[in-house]
Parts: C-alpha cells; sequence; structure tokens
C-alpha cells in the first residue's frame, strides 16, 4: 500500500475526534441538521489533507 494512503487512514479518524469538539450546530438554522454534518464531514476532509501533505512533504525533505 502506499505510505500516503496510511496517513490518510490514521489522520482522518484523528481529525474528526478533534473536530466533535467543536460546536457548530449552533452556526446553523434550528432544523439544518444535516448541512452541520455536511459541513463537518468537510472540515475533517480538508484538514486532513492538510495535515498529511504537511506530514508527507516535512518527512520527504
Amino acid at each position: 500500500m502506499n505510505a500516503k494512503f496510511l496517513l490518510y487512514i490514521f489522520i482522518i479518524p484523528f481529525t474528526m475526534w478533534a473536530i466533535s469538539g467543536l460546536n457548530i450546530n449552533h452556526l446553523f438554522k434550528k432544523n439544518a441538521n444535516m448541512q452541520a454534518r455536511v459541513i463537518y464531514m468537510m472540515l475533517a476532509f480538508i484538514i486532513s489533507y492538510l495535515l498529511v501533505n504537511f506530514i508527507w512533504d516535512f518527512t520527504t525533505l
């Protein structure tokens, strides 16, 4: 397997755990739970992508 793929496997759950501490539901309308979940997932994947690429670039210097 690709080493970068393994980094994603470990980093994505970590970022989801970290983001779960944020209360983003108060930013949305009263019955917009699905939109809040989509934003939550998007943030998790965006932060994971940035973190994996940082770690990958840092270790391949």
